[in-house]
């Protein structure tokens, strides 16, 4: 087995591992978890320009 054998077949795995991958990725069970993780960076925001709760009952108190 030469050189030229080796990375052929070395070639042939890495393809098929990405056929994998694109399949995982693409599959119609992970839509669900995926769009979840998509929205995580919103998950925590507050409008800006709006007070928090603990400020608005603190100028309520003063």
């Amino acid at each position: 087995m030469d050189i030229q054998t080796v990375r052929g077949l070395g070639t042939i795995l890495v393809f098929v591992a990405f056929i994998g991958v694109v399949l995982w990725a693409y599959s119609s069970k992970r839509k669900g978890s995926f769009d979840e993780a998509a929205n995580l960076p919103f998950a925590d925001d507050k409008p800006a320009n709006t007070k928090s709760d603990e400020e608005a009952s603190r100028s309520k108190s003063e």
